[in-house]
């Protein structure tokens, strides 16, 4: 076979990721905190970006302002004469020199002017004189109050704001006033370093014991004080043992009590009878038992949250339109407002010189222009794909959940002609502010179940939503069951498996048709016998 030598033209069509492409999906799937922080980094870096003014435009001088006459000689209006007007300029008031080097004569003189004593104008009293004059020489500067600051540019009002306060703050301040002695101090510091966020330490403390070099006895010494601390129940092992700090700080803590708080497994069960067997009372102290376990705070240390609670600004709005339909436009507040500096490049390409500072500001222009042109088309197809959205849904926010259709990416890619990546990085942490709440725009693509009768698919979000309205309004005496419900929805055109009704109701943390049934049952003992209490205590005169 012989090898030979050829040149050959091929025309190919290609897909390369640049830079610029590369830039705007990455601004497609970014939220709105996360693009705003990226716009700025890019402000800081570019000197050819600016921010837009958001509000509006302050007068120009010279130019006039709305709702004031101008004068004719270019000034904003003249102002009526007074009684202190000089007879000598015809009218107008004198300049302030004049007006402040005028002698306004002796106070006989004023009194006869003012046609009053001058006790009549001036009628402080000697007190609220001294006190105008002592708060005239009140500091004026942060300096003079002590500050540290040098000029008022060093004003720092962050300064005078409260610090958070948290768990580990609030637990090391109380270990400082309860152990002196150093190694205690440090075991302290390191089991409270050990806490989370809810006030628990781990189950196994032998960690320690070997990383500090310490004995057991000395750890379970110190961890027996750290357990003292405020909160209550804080430093805890276990919901048990937390419970447990918490009654003894309240003096509850006796045998029967102890005997509950050991069990808890049976409180979670509804298992009221093998509780009340194993305390040792009767059915009205079993029931103040539980209700002063409920009254206690399993995660203490959540009042010391350390982690701050975003609110969520949503990207997209929703409104009913005059005509029947939906208004959907876009928030505003959260599209960053970034322009291209065009005049300043062009007063610097007529003064560089260097080639390397030419490459740099043209590099700098090309990036500016893609970043804005980036930012518009991100707006863009965030408002074409909210605006499918609500066409496919428009069930949902005329009549509810129960309304809500299966709706897939490729369904939304096939309507506004793009692709499903585009679509899903658009969705992913956008969230649309409607009449029914604010909802994540991943919300409004659920999965599709079938119909008993062949007929349309039923949403995956609707079928929960009928499953929890049927799990709420059943009889406390005929509890449904999985199979129960899968038989009510078939009847209503829902084809679903129990094993799928089982995983929905898990997902919406709905306990199983037992734990139900105990619960109502549970409920409705202590309903029933409230009253049947209330009269044993009005016979009873020790207990009336």
């Amino acid at each position: 076979m012989a090898l030979t030598q050829r040149l050959e033209f091929r025309q190919s069509q290609s897909l390369v990721m640049t830079p610029q492409l590369m830039q705007a999906i990455k601004l497609l799937q970014l939220s709105n905190l996360d693009l705003s922080a990226f716009v700025e980094e890019e402000l800081e870096r570019n000197p050819l970006l600016e921010r837009e003014s958001e509000g509006p435009e302050a007068p120009v001088a010279g130019e006039p302002v709305a709702g004031i006459p101008e004068s004719s000689d270019g000034g904003f209006g003249e102002e009526p004469a007074g009684d202190f007007t000089d007879s000598g300029t015809d009218g107008f008031e004198p300049v302030q020199e004049e007006w402040m080097n005028r002698d306004l004569g002796s106070r006989i003189e004023i009194e006869q002017t003012l046609d009053t004593p001058l006790d009549n104008v001036f009628s402080e009293e000697p007190a609220e004189a001294a006190a105008r004059n002592a708060q005239d020489a009140a500091p004026s500067t942060y300096t003079e109050w002590g500050g540290g600051a040098s000029n008022d540019d060093g004003y720092n009002l962050e300064a005078f704001a409260a610090a958070e306060v948290t768990l580990s703050g609030h637990l090391a301040e109380q270990l400082a006033v309860a152990f002196a002695a150093p190694a205690q101090r440090m075991i302290g510091q390191y089991l409270i370093d050990l806490v989370d966020e809810a006030g628990y330490l781990p189950p196994d403390l032998g960690q320690a014991t070997e990383r500090l070099g310490a004995s057991q006895a000395d750890v379970e010494a110190v961890l027996a004080v750290l357990q003292k601390f405020d909160p209550p129940g804080v430093c805890a092992r276990s919901l048990s043992e937390c419970l447990a700090i918490q009654l003894r700080d309240l003096n509850r803590y006796d045998p029967a009590m102890q005997a509950l708080v050991e069990n808890l497994e049976l409180l979670a069960k509804r298992d009221i009878a093998a509780l009340r067997k194993l305390c040792g009372v009767d059915d009205e102290d079993i029931t103040d038992m539980i209700g002063e376990i409920r009254r206690l705070n399993p995660k203490p240390g959540l009042k010391f949250g350390s982690a701050r609670t975003q609110t969520v600004v949503p990207d997209v709005y929703v409104r009913p339109g005059p005509d029947g339909g939906w208004h959907v436009e876009l928030n505003s507040e959260t599209l960053p407002r970034v322009l291209v500096n065009q005049s300043y490049y062009t007063q610097l390409s007529k003064t560089i010189r260097k080639d390397g500072d030419k490459s740099y500001f043209s590099d700098c222009l090309q990036n500016a222009t893609w970043l804005v042109r980036a930012l518009d088309q991100r707006a863009r197809t965030i408002l074409k794909v909210a605006t499918e959205i609500v066409r496919q849904q428009d069930g949902f926010f005329t009549h509810g959940v129960a309304y809500l259709r299966p709706l897939n990416l490729k369904a939304v890619a096939d309507a506004i002609q793009m692709h499903e990546s585009t679509v899903s990085r658009v969705t992913a942490n956008k969230y649309m502010a409607t009449n029914r709440g604010i909802f994540e725009l991943k919300y409004f693509f659920t999965a599709s179940i079938a119909s008993a009768d062949g007929g349309e698919a039923h949403s995956a979000e609707a079928v929960r939503h009928h499953i929890k309205q049927l799990i709420d309004a059943e009889d406390p005496a005929l509890i449904l069951s999985d199979d129960t419900i899968v038989e009510r929805l078939r009847a209503t055109g829902i084809d679903i498996a129990r094993r799928t009704v089982a995983k929905y109701r898990e997902a919406m943390r709905i306990p199983s048709s037992v734990q139900r049934r105990r619960d109502k049952q549970s409920m409705l003992g202590n309903a029933l016998s409230a009253p049947a209490a209330l009269s044993y205590r009005s016979r009873d005169p020790q207990l009336a």
